[in-house]
């Protein structure tokens, strides 16, 4: 089936957010609440284990604390660590990942749909797009499911199924973009063929059953590294079009056989 839309990850796909925007966040929102938690980067890397913020508080909270949750509480801290991180965006910006602008312009001009699949808040994916793509942003993409807005986040396929359908496209005309095993493992679920890119985070992750596992998308003149996957053989220098076009092709030959 031919290539329809492409649909991304955000935090650690899009841009390397994690470890100096949201890890800094959570820290300067436990702060606030006068809570002398401090998330160092190992420890971070540990919690990202568990997707979606709020469950990554109450998880540390019963885990490296051994006390009750309080919900109320992780309310708070999550919604304080959220005007933190948009507040950290706009001071200093955080570029995204090499190659993404370009595939993304390059896929609105051959009219390939965008969307975006991913556990963080609308309001992290507004303040980190709003600030790379500009105030237009939004309109880059044909579907947004971020945040709460299914039940079960990854490794669960519900946000994949959420957008496949908001876009009304089967999931063998789609290729996703994750960074990590649990975003890998979402995609999957909804029977997308993925392309994983790398970050200091998740690069020792097991990355079975993706498509292709590189360290970026590739610009001219920078080219990707391909560690894993189909194109381990192939010339390819940065993320195209007409490759993921050939992953869709074989990602449905295979659903099919």
């Amino acid at each position: 089936m031919p290539l329809q839309a492409l649909v991304f990850d955000v935090d650690g796909t899009l841009a390397d957010t994690e470890r100096d925007g949201h890890r800094v966040a959570f820290n300067r929102a436990f702060a606030r609440v006068g809570l002398d938690w401090t998330w160092d980067v190992p420890l971070y890397g540990a919690l990202l284990a568990v997707t979606g913020g709020k469950e990554r508080i109450r998880h540390y909270t019963e885990r490296y604390h051994k006390e009750p949750v309080d919900n109320a509480l992780v309310q708070e801290v999550h919604r304080l660590k959220t005007l933190e991180y948009a507040a950290l965006i706009e001071e200093e910006g955080i570029p995204l990942r090499p190659g993404v602008r370009r595939l993304l312009t390059e896929a609105r001009a051959a009219g390939v749909r965008l969307a975006i699949a991913t556990t963080t808040t609308p309001d992290n994916v507004r303040a980190l797009l709003g600030r790379a793509l500009g105030p237009s942003w939004n309109e880059w993409f044909a579907a947004i499911g971020a945040g709460d807005i299914v039940p079960a986040k990854k490794p669960a396929p519900d946000i994949y199924h959420h957008v496949l359908k908001a876009l009304r496209l089967p999931p063998d005309s789609c290729v996703a973009f994750e960074d990590s095993e649990n975003g890998l493992a979402s995609a999957l679920g909804a029977g997308l063929a993925t392309v994983v890119t790398v970050n200091d985070y998740t690069r020792a992750q097991s990355f079975k059953g993706a498509a292709v596992v590189l360290s970026d998308l590739g610009e001219p003149g920078r080219a990707c590294r391909v560690f894993a996957g189909g194109w381990e053989d192939q010339p390819i220098d940065r993320v195209t079009l007409p490759a993921l076009s050939r992953l869709c092709d074989l990602k449905g030959r295979a659903t099919r056989a």
